[in-house]
């Protein structure tokens, strides 16, 4: 398996540590470093990488003058708690960019909001609800299923 470590520049790595944490609902800790943190997920997949600007010589992480934070970048989670992850959000945020929708090609809702550093971020439901589910009849046994062989 590959992944990606997705890394922004930030002006401050605690501060917004502590607001991505505080979206994603995970308890309070301190980054790594006081220039770089990552935020992990439970499992230990790496959600985002924050880098203080200027810290080291990375070309594109030198300073926010140089270009506008976040043009041309979308950082887009899926999350499996989408209708806890909106009140935090909302505590988070004067306003949304995007309220709450359905995404016609995803077919999930998701809503919008900046981090602080005006980074564009899109929060969306893991999976669309379902619908038509068939249940069970009360008092039906489910059959086994016969082994393949």
């Amino acid at each position: 398996m590959k992944r990606t470590w997705t890394i922004i520049g930030v002006r401050d790595v605690a501060a917004s540590f502590n607001w991505y944490q505080s979206l994603f609902g995970q308890p309070e800790t301190a980054p790594g470093h006081d220039d770089f943190g990552q935020i992990v997920d439970a499992d230990g997949t790496v959600l985002l990488c924050l880098h203080q600007w200027g810290a080291h010589e990375h070309p594109s992480l030198r300073s926010p003058d140089e270009a506008l934070p976040g043009n041309g970048l979308l950082l887009f989670f899926r999350v499996d708690d989408y209708a806890r992850a909106l009140p935090r959000a909302r505590a988070l945020v004067a306003r949304l960019e995007e309220e709450p929708h359905l995404n016609s090609s995803t077919r999930t809702q998701e809503f919008s909001l900046r981090d602080p550093d005006g980074y564009y971020v899109t929060i969306s439901a893991l999976a669309a609800p379902e619908r038509g589910r068939t249940k069970r009849r009360p008092g039906k046994r489910s059959q086994p299923t016969k082994a393949r062989g």
